[in-house]
């Protein structure tokens, strides 16, 4: 069960701010092997919890639950308006050229090939990441990521479309093996729900 020594960065009556290990589910998955995840394990503890955004089953960091409706739909919204402000930080194959960029390439839904996604130039929506370099590393780049928008596999697929997929994805990228997805969400900032008190939230990168 998720205890107060783990997981748990931030709670009040209002919100909480959780750590969701790599590997594990955000929200319950399809079949009874699925069921475990991080919003389950809160509720136990916290039974109003509720899921206000998701990271990938694969990506580890900070993730926000709302207590009770009201202050999921009002994280909910900051979320959609993008009045939160997130950080991640990622190990990519290759040396990374210039020290930061956007890429701007719309994304849809690889229909055939689900869940994956895909850059789509005619149907996708709009998507765009802000990329800095943090430091070159023999063969590979560490880079802070920046999602303006907050598409599905956002920034896996931005980062494969520039020719610099993250290291361990095991459904875009394969060939460049890693003993877990190196992508980690660090940072977090938004306006508190209920007060309007300026939160940042910050998490240790794990590799």
């Amino acid at each position: 069960m998720l205890g107060l020594s783990e997981g748990l960065v931030y709670v009040d009556e209002h919100l909480l701010v959780l750590e969701k290990p790599a590997g594990m589910l955000a929200v319950p998955g399809r079949g009874a092997d699925k069921q475990d995840c991080l919003s389950v394990r809160a509720q136990r503890m916290w039974p109003d919890a509720l899921i206000v955004h998701r990271l990938d089953m694969a990506t580890s960091g900070l993730v926000v639950m709302g207590r009770g409706a009201a202050m999921q739909r009002a994280l909910s919204m900051a979320f959609a308006e993008r009045r939160v402000d997130k950080r991640y930080v990622a190990v990519v194959a290759g040396a990374m050229p210039g020290d930061e960029g956007v890429v701007d390439l719309p994304l849809a839904v690889d229909w055939p090939n689900r869940p994956r996604q895909k850059v789509d130039t005619e149907r996708g929506k709009p998507s765009a990441t802000r990329w800095r370099v943090l430091a070159r590393e023999g063969s590979t780049t560490r880079v802070a990521l920046d999602p303006v928008t907050g598409r599905s596999h956002q920034l896996r697929v931005h980062m494969l479309a520039i020719g610099h997929p993250i290291l361990g994805d095991a459904l875009y990228a394969p060939e460049h093996a890693a003993p877990r997805l190196m992508l980690h969400a660090a940072a977090l900032a938004f306006a508190h729900p209920a007060t309007g008190e300026a939160l940042r939230f910050e998490s240790s990168v794990p590799f």
